[in-house]
């Protein structure tokens, strides 16, 4: 029987993909896409329209179909509790990747003996880009090529049975504090508002026009206690924009336009001064 290998979507299953192709092993890559960090997790897993909403809300008027992807990622959750497949679940230093771990051990918490892990920190980057690596330390699966992940497969071991049940208890407790953002700071989740991200956008946004993409890529870097998107830092400065902290020199009409948005603080905002998220 084929292993099922856990790991956030896009740049991450691509390349534990690759990596298992290398290695002439025919197991499954599972992807689970929804970034857990943000957004409200009360009865998500009962409730896909729960995190569809909310994805709506950040993308506004997109072509995706975030009723059917929400939906989709359950199933693959539900299809996990059925199968009889050892699971392997990949997870770096990070907000949306503890919190994946957690959910998919709630899910399988009757099942310990499938469950196993493979941990990823920022030591095993390679060593160029350790050194320019975050100051927080932060790492997602998708940071790491398909050769690190090659030479990570040996070191995929069990869960215990204790852990597991640590592990499940903690992500109920996370859905139920339900935050707007969640941080992860010292093996432990931190409560946030997306007011601390605007008032982050409004402290890189100066009194003269910057190019707002710029200024989105600051929020993706900074300290925060998360990875953030480039789909959440450009949202947040539309938000930011909305409630007056900063100024837009038009309407953002999709991620290409941003490379020629403009952005600034707004006079009121310059004379409060810079606020810190953190």
């Amino acid at each position: 029987m084929s292993t099922q290998h856990i790991t956030p979507g896009g740049a991450a299953a691509d390349s534990l993909r690759e990596a298992l192709a290398r290695a002439k092993r025919p197991d499954q890559v599972v992807e689970l896409r929804d970034d857990l960090a943000v957004g409200p997790l009360r009865g998500a897993d009962e409730l896909p329209s729960v995190r569809a909403t909310f994805w709506q809300n950040v993308l506004g008027d997109s072509d995706i179909d975030f009723a059917r992807e929400l939906e989709d990622e359950a199933a693959r959750l539900e299809a996990l509790v059925d199968s009889d497949a050892p699971v392997v679940i990949w997870h770096g230093q990070s907000a949306a990747n503890q919190l994946m771990l957690r959910r998919v051990a709630y899910h399988l918490r009757n099942e310990p003996q499938r469950l196993n892990e493979v941990r990823l920190s920022s030591d095993d980057l390679p060593p160029e880009a350790r050194a320019s690596a975050r100051a927080d330390s932060a790492t997602a699966v998708g940071m790491f090529a398909p050769e690190v992940l090659l030479a990570k497969l040996a070191d995929a071991a069990p869960i215990s049975v204790l852990r597991i049940g640590r592990l499940a208890l903690e992500w109920q407790e996370v859905k139920q504090v339900n935050a707007e953002t969640r941080a992860w700071r010292d093996n432990t989740f931190k409560r946030g508002t997306f007011a601390e991200l605007d008032a982050l956008v409004a402290e890189h946004a100066s009194t003269e026009w910057r190019n707002a993409a710029r200024v989105a890529g600051e929020l993706m870097v900074a300290d925060v206690g998360f990875l953030v998107s480039d789909t959440i830092a450009f949202w947040r400065c539309r938000q930011a924009a909305a409630a007056g902290l900063v100024e837009l020199s038009g309407e953002p009409d999709g991620y290409g336009s941003w490379r020629t948005l403009q952005i600034r603080a707004t006079e009121a905002n310059v004379k409060r001064g810079p606020a810190r998220a953190f």
